[in-house]
């Protein structure tokens, strides 16, 4: 068998239990040898290149990958020319998170790093064929120029302290950039570093700005790092991305002035390739010199399994101690020992004490063995399981899974070579091909590559445009259908390689790219003979050929011609004839299937079409790659419960093997699914996910890109189990007490027992002198079953260390750590020594059962009581505290204080006389929680009466056992208990329960997750499970209901009663005062035996009939009876009722009233007399009366509504009386009436008022001319209303002065000229005969005033109305008169005083005259007279009246005409 495992995935509890105890030494042998074997090849090379001259550069790259203890190099940052001199500064595309020292000694290390530095300064700024020679100085002549170099740079700093002193400001002056930072263009994700050189006096500060904007390294930790040394200032950006792209300005300020610099940062994405994965560096601000790192890796991720489209999380908690803030360790994520690197399908986290990884959307490329690695300073820890992925639901029934791995290969110009991987799923039919789709990078439009399905799993894709990028994808179909297609591949750009590699650049270990370019050839030329012509594929279905441009060409790119022709003839025929290919590689298809043929290749370019190639050698257009073979033998072999090992033969002769698919089926079922959708390449897997307790069968499948193998043969079956096999250590070994020659061990039991019971320990020891252990001798040669045994034969005063092996049916396993050093020497205290082997059993979400041995040592007296102490897993020490504070006596305790999901670790303390003794060890944590299928005890009594306890538990294993225990001792005497287990089933039963049974009863499954389960039998408990006991031996029928009567319809009488459980056997008896009835007219008897009912019919109670009832039942050895006593009152009621439901039943067969006449009142205070009907039809008559005479009702009658009504809009008194409603036909008739008199009538009456008041406003003022009114509406007024106005709570008796009244729905109080005293609190009540409604205002202060003022101004505007000035009337609009004539006009005027009169002509005063006489006359008579009328007195005259109240104009117009018609 064959097959490579990564080191650090091999030793994972996942892959196999025989790795699980080598993973340290495993992994430091790893790292021994790599770094024993590499210090001494560096020694070698050091002292080689000593002695003549270093030749080769060393490399810190390569250093890292070989050595496993990291340490931080001293990076030179200074650039020289060829004359050594100082040019600047050599900024390194990035530092590694962790550099490892070399293993070399200081001397050798610091050449090594000279000559390191001198390469890379060689490589930037010299010709590659320049030579220089680095000086060699010894030891001593090193030693010499460093001290003189100290004692120069001491003289020079104290010249310049002197002179600073003397003339201080002559030194000061304003910054200065002696090397300003220059511009970058980068990569994305790469590491760029801006620094620049600053003077000036006094010491500059620095800041730098990204756009203008101050860059504070703590809101982005670890994004960017500044620091400034020795007036070198420089600011690193980690990982760049597209929003890196920015202005950088560094600005230097000082008391002199402030000076800036810019320097500008272009990232670009290159989406030709893969991006590659840079160190991510570490940030902090802890330095790990001098700290000693312990990383664990607790609550681990365990296998997995998802299915594509879903996501899933996989996280570990991570402790790492000791516990420094900030500092974060080195987190990697692998898949199948493949570094993952942060993208779009999978994202990590880390939150200072976990990490996760998220993956966003499962692909079958995703299924694989994931491994989490914590590397620190000094040692790091892994944690695996494997994650599996199933096929999504196919789109169509039957259809293949998808395939996976598409990857692009060989990319040109215009071609490129897709690959991919076989679905492990085929959907019942075999896979016909393959379609490639491909999508423009930008676009979201897929276009099919191939017209037909292919089924090797290669495919050339040609006809690309070049400069564009592409994705891809494939699909598989068979005869059901087409598959879900695979994930896109990676982004590939259709360019030639050369350009490529151009465009990536050559990157030097400590400095940014340098771009290698040819130079310009000449133009006009020919192109030459293609190079190197092979065919690189061939396939039935296709041929790819390639080769190398020449090395003469024009100055225009160059493009080619393909030939071929059939071997054995020089028929040449050029395959492109329409377009030459651009790039050096080309895909032939419609080729004879079985010839062979010959191809060559031709340039061409503006210039002309050059020279043939070379040609081919022949080639058979036939699958040169086969189908490999069936893979040989399987073996399965037993691993956990729901895994198992699968082994195989690797297929012979297979070429180009991608790996193998397994399949598993359960034994009988002839089903086959995949135990992995993504193909494994090693001959032995881990199959996961299997039902505990079937039996598979497996086979296996090999591919590769031609298909897949035929299946292997079935391997034998296999039950899933776990594989026995010897327990690990046991741990915790303690002292439980010591005499002079002796010592008693306690130790925990092992954590995996190794799938069988522990059949004994095995106990060694040695002792210890001056700190030296000696040989480890035998305790015990038989082995022992408990966990503590008293070690003899020892010597007092001396040293010990035991060590204890565990055994089971599959031999001893390894010994555990050897334990602390003990003193063999007597125990003299008084107080007992610990408690020991502690258990934790019955586990829920707030309680569990704590069980413990008493100590071995008692102390000066007796043990009385035991104490158990608490606290949280995580918490201090000083977190213990006590859960009981009185001692118990029992070695078994309770606890219920427990808090759902905390954990939790559990002591005892046992006491005597003398006091408390020592704790024991703490148990191990435990996880309060019910677990999912936890069961319990459950008491149950058969039908003869027998008691018993039952425990069931659905996870057995196969040496799965149940102990019951009393008291949580084992019962092992069945005089009072006897036990029965079937299945997952076991039973106690009680023999002959007496009080010597009462106790705790507990039930555990051996071989399982601690699935235990307890029951308190007390004494009550006891007494009530025997009174159910002997309920069973002498049963009664129970009954639900006991007999009761009920009246139905017609008024029969029903007698019943349901009893809860009675066979179809069950017999009735009916008995009335002790006489048997039997069925007949009388009675009618039924018993439902589906639901018990049992139930006796009489059609009406006579007076014979008093007395007493009584239903007697039997049901195999079951009886009970059930009696019902009518007499005297209770049956004369009954007898009543039922005579009166006689009655209703036969008025109700006519027309008849389901609800008697009633009124209703309206909000809007209209009544409505109602009533409703039932059983009518088209020929029934409803006639409407009152007080014995016929009115008008609602005559629509219709069978659906059956409601009659009358409505009384406006009512009054004269509606009160008796109203009375007949409905009658053909069946019969019905009558209800309704009394509106008296009474009646005043209900009705006051909930009309009641509604009136409901619809009442508030309370308003309202100032008029003759006082202040007070008002509110109401929906409605009805004159038979009373209301009451109140003021200060006392009725208003009514004056000339003070009114009430009403206008339309307002009601109003009316207070003529208000006084003071009229203020105060004014109330409205509405009487309804209830309780009635009060409407309130506050007629005082400042509304009293605002009313008032309002009145005083309303009072003086009607006056002045009254008295203004006023034109009565009399004076026409228009006066037409003859010239000569004579006018007069007369107008009545008011006013008071008296007005004064005033005429006007054309707005000018007209004074009195021989011509216009004016007179007023008694103050109430104004006239104006035209003794002759001429033409000159036409035009518009006015009257203008006016007192101190007002002024009034009225206006008129006079023509005069002339006889002969002139005016």
């Amino acid at each position: 068998m064959s097959g490579s495992i990564p080191f650090y995935q091999k030793q994972h509890r996942h892959y196999d239990r025989c790795y699980r105890s080598k993973e340290v030494e495993s992994a430091v042998s790893q790292y021994q040898s790599s770094s024993s074997s590499y210090a001494t090849r560096s020694r070698a090379s050091a002292s080689l290149s000593a002695s003549r001259g270093l030749s080769a550069s060393y490399s810190g790259l390569e250093e890292s990958r070989l050595s496993p203890i990291p340490k931080r190099a001293k990076p030179t940052y200074l650039a020289m020319d060829k004359e050594n001199q100082i040019i600047g500064y050599v900024v390194p595309i990035f530092r590694g998170s962790q550099e490892y020292a070399s293993g070399l000694s200081d001397t050798e290390e610091a050449r090594m790093k000279e000559s390191a530095g001198y390469m890379a300064r060689r490589n930037l700024f010299t010709s590659g064929l320049e030579m220089e020679r680095t000086e060699q100085t010894s030891r001593k002549v090193s030693m010499r120029q460093s001290a003189e170099h100290i004692s120069l740079s001491k003289r020079i700093y104290e010249n310049e302290e002197y002179h600073k002193c003397m003339n201080e400001d002559s030194l000061m002056h304003a910054p200065e950039f002696v090397i300003k930072p220059r511009s970058h263009t980068v990569w994305e994700k790469q590491c760029v570093r801006l620094h620049c050189t600053v003077s000036g006096w006094p010491d500059p500060r620095v800041v730098w700005y990204k756009n203008n904007v101050t860059i504070d390294p703590m809101a982005r930790p670890g994004k960017y790092k500044l620091q400034s040394s020795y007036n070198v200032h420089s600011l690193e950006i980690d990982r760049c991305d597209f929003d890196d792209t920015a202005q950088y300005r560094v600005s230097a300020m000082n008391s002199r002035g402030e000076l800036s610099t810019f320097a500008s940062v272009v990232v670009k994405r290159f989406k030709g390739e893969v991006e590659e994965a840079l160190p991510m560096p570490r940030h902090g601000i802890v330095s790990e010199y001098g700290i000693t790192f312990e990383t664990h890796i607790v609550d681990g991720f365990g296998v997995s399994f998802g299915r594509e489209g879903e996501t899933m999380s996989l996280g570990a908690m991570v402790i790492i101690s000791p516990n420094l803030a900030r500092y974060q360790p080195e987190v990697q994520w692998y898949r199948d020992d493949v570094l993952l690197q942060p993208s779009k399908w999978c994202q990590m986290h880390w939150s200072g004490d976990k990490a996760t990884l998220t993956l966003t959307h499962l692909n079958k490329e995703d299924e694989g063995l994931y491994t989490l690695r914590i590397t620190t300073k000094t040692k790091y820890e892994t944690y695996s399981a494997y994650v599996f992925v199933r096929d999504a639901d196919a789109e169509v029934e039957g259809a293949p899974g998808a395939p996976l791995d598409v990857t692009c290969q060989d990319a040109n110009k215009d071609y490129v070579i897709v690959t991919w991987k076989q679905p492990a799923v085929d959907g019942g039919n075999s896979i016909l091909g393959y379609f490639v789709d491909r999508c423009e990078v930008g676009t979201t439009h897929w276009s099919q590559c191939n017209d037909t399905p292919i089924k090797f799993a290669r495919f050339p894709v040609t006809g690309l445009v070049e400069g564009r990028s592409y994705t891809f994808r494939v699909r598989a179909v068979n005869k059901s259908g087409m598959s879900r297609p695979s994930r896109t591949s990676e982004v590939v750009a259709a360019m030639d390689p050369a350009d490529r590699t151009r465009m990536r650049g050559t990157s030097a270990p400590w400095t940014g790219q340098i771009i290698v370019t040819e130079e310009e050839p000449a133009e006009g030329v020919v192109p030459g003979r293609p190079k190197e012509l092979e065919v690189t594929e061939a396939t039935k279905n296709y041929v790819v050929l390639s080769w190398k441009p020449p090395g003469e060409r024009g100055h225009e790119g160059i493009m080619y011609y393909v030939e071929k022709c059939v071997s054995g003839t020089d028929s040449w025929q050029r395959v492109n004839t329409e377009i030459p290919v651009k790039s050096p590689r080309y895909a032939l298809f419609d080729l004879a299937e079985g010839k062979a043929y010959r191809f060559r290749v031709r340039c061409c370019n503006s210039a002309g079409v050059g020279e043939p190639s070379e040609a081919t050698e022949a080639t058979t257009v036939v699958d040169k790659l086969d189908i490999p073979s069936a893979p040989g033998r399987v073996v399965p072999t037993r691993n956990t419960d729901t895994s198992v090992v699968v082994s195989w033969e690797a297929s012979r002769n297979a070429k180009e093997l991608v790996g193998y698919y397994i399949e598993a089926s359960i034994v009988g079922s002839n089903t086959f699914e995949p135990c992995n959708n993504k193909p494994v390449k090693a001959t032995r897997f881990v199959c996961h996910g299997l039902v505990t307790g079937e039996s598979y069968v497996f086979r296996v499948k090999a591919l590769n890109a031609a298909g897949l193998s035929e299946c292997s043969q079935e391997s034998e079956a296999i039950k899933v189990k776990a594989a026995i096999a010897s327990p690990t250590p046991p741990y915790g070994i303690s002292v439980l007490e010591c005499v002079r020659d002796s010592m008693v061990l306690a130790w925990k039991q092992p954590t995996f027992i190794g799938g069988a019971d522990i059949t004994g320990y095995f106990v060694d020891y040695r002792e210890v002198i001056n700190g030296v252990p000696g040989k480890w001798h035998e305790a015990n040669v038989k082995a022992v079953s408990d966990r503590a045994y008293r070690v003899s034969d020892l010597k007092e005063n001396r040293k010990y260390q035991f060590q204890v092996r565990a055994a089971n049916m599959a031999g001893v396993g390894i010994p555990s750590l050897p334990s602390e050093t003990f003193i063999c020497e007597e125990w003299t205290i008084a107080v007992p020594g610990p408690p020991h082997d502690l258990q934790v059993t019955e586990v829920r979400a707030n309680t569990l059962v704590l069980l413990f041995k008493p100590p071995v040592y008692q102390g000066r007296d007796p043990v009385n009581g035991f104490y158990v102490d608490i606290k949280e897993a995580d918490a201090e020490e000083e977190a213990w505290r006590g859960v009981n504070e009185k001692a118990i006596s029992t070695n078994y305790m309770k606890i219920k204080i427990l808090k759902e999901g905390e954990t939790y670790v559990f002591r005892v303390r046992a006491q005597n006389k003398a006091g408390v003794g020592k704790a024991s060890e703490p148990t191990e944590p435990v996880l309060a929680e019910t677990k999912p299928g936890t069961t319990e005890i459950v008491v149950d009594i058969d039908d003869d009466g027998v008691i018993s306890m039952n425990f069931a538990c659905s996870n057995l294993t196969p040496d799965s056992k149940f102990v019951w225990s009393k008291n949580y001792k084992e019962i092992t005497d069945e005089t009072r208990i006897t036990v029965a287990t079937s299945g997952e089933k076991s039973k106690a039963i009680f023999n002959m329960p007496a009080e010597d049974d009462i106790g705790i009863y507990s039930c555990a499954v051996t071989h399982t997750n601690g699935e235990s389960s307890s029951y308190t039998l007390s004494a009550e408990e006891l007494k009530k499970l025997l009174e159910i006991s002997h309920d069973h031996k002498f049963p009664i029928i129970p009954l639900k209901t006991e007999l009761a009567v009920e009246l139905q319809e017609k008024g029969r009488v029903r007698f019943w009663l349901q009893a809860e459980k009675i066979s179809a056997n069950g017999k009735i008896e009916y008995v009335f005062n002790d006489n048997t009835l039997s069925q007949g007219e009388k009675y009618k008897m039924n018993f439902n035996k589906d639901t018990g009912v049992i139930e006796m019919i009489m059609e009406s109670l006579l007076k014979e009939d008093e007395g007493t009832f009584t239903f007697q039942l039997q049901d195999g050895k079951a009886t009970n009876q059930s009696s019902l006593v009518l007499i005297e009152e209770v049956f004369k009621g009954l007898q009543k009722e039922s005579e009166f439901m006689c009655k209703e039943w036969h008025r109700k067969q006519g027309p008849h009233f389901v609800e008697y006449l009633s009124y209703e009142v309206t909000p809007e205070c209209c009544v409505f007399l109602k009533c409703k009907v039932g059983n009518i039809k088209k020929e029934t008559v409803a006639l409407w009366y009152k007080d014995g005479r016929e009115v008008k009702g609602d005559g629509n009658l219709t069978f659906t509504e059956g409601v009659l009504n009358m409505e009384i809009a406006q009512i009054s008194k004269k509606d009160a009386g008796v109203y009375e409603i007949v409905m009658k036909d053909d069946r019969g008739k019905d009558t209800s009436t309704l009394n509106l008199t008296d009474q009646g009538f005043r209900d009705l009456m006051n909930e009309m008022f009641s509604h009136i008041a409901n619809s009442s406003t508030a309370l308003k003022i309202q100032s008029t001319e003759e006082g202040i009114r007070l008002y509110s509406f109401v929906s409605y007024y009805n004159e038979a209303l009373q209301v009451t106005w109140h003021h200060k709570d006392s009725a208003i008796a009514f004056t000339d002065r003070i009114k009430s009244g009403v206008v339309g729905e307002q009601l109003w109080l009316q207070i003529t000229e208000p006084t003071e005293k009229d203020k105060g609190k004014y109330a409205i009540e509405f009487h309804d005969g209830k309780g009635g409604l009060k409407r309130t205002v506050e007629l005082a202060g400042q509304a009293f005033d605002d009313a008032y003022a309002e009145f005083q101004r309303l009072k003086a505007a009607a006056i002045a109305e009254r008295n203004r000035a006023r034109v009565a009337g009399g004076l026409p609009d228009v006066v037409t008169i003859q010239e000569l004539k004579a006018l007069n006009l007369t107008c009545n005027i008011s006013g008071d005083p008296v007005p004064e009169v005033v005429w006007l002509k054309n707005e000018r005063e007209i004074v009195s005259d021989d011509h216009y006489i004016i007179k007023f006359e008694s103050g109430k008579y104004a006239s104006f007279t035209i003794t002759t009328v001429n033409t000159t007195d036409s035009g518009k005259y006015s009257i203008l009246v006016k007192n101190k109240y007002g002024t009034e104009s009225a206006d008129f117009t006079i023509s005069v005409f002339s006889p002969d018609g002139k005016k």
